[in-house]
């Protein structure tokens, strides 16, 4: 399989991995600033998934996971 084959250039998912990492590293500052261990694991997670996840929506779908993680860990006191 050539390199070209294996490239995923649509605009789509380039966007969207954008999004998710751009906000993973937000986030990730954010706990680094703050020092705030779930806040710094939420964004490392979400700056490294899109390499691996290949589907928008699922990609979408596990960012919004994620969201709702660290607002419950967050209202939980961890």
């Amino acid at each position: 399989m050539s390199y070209s084959e294996r490239v995923n250039l649509d605009a789509g998912y380039i966007f969207a991995s954008l999004l998710v990492s751009g906000a993973g590293f937000v986030v990730f500052s954010y706990g680094r600033s703050r020092r705030r261990f779930p806040h710094m694991c939420v964004g490392a997670v979400m700056m490294g998934y899109p390499y691996v996840v290949t589907a928008v929506p699922l990609m979408l779908a596990i960012m919004v996971g994620l969201f709702g993680l660290l607002w419950l860990l967050t209202r939980l006191g961890i």
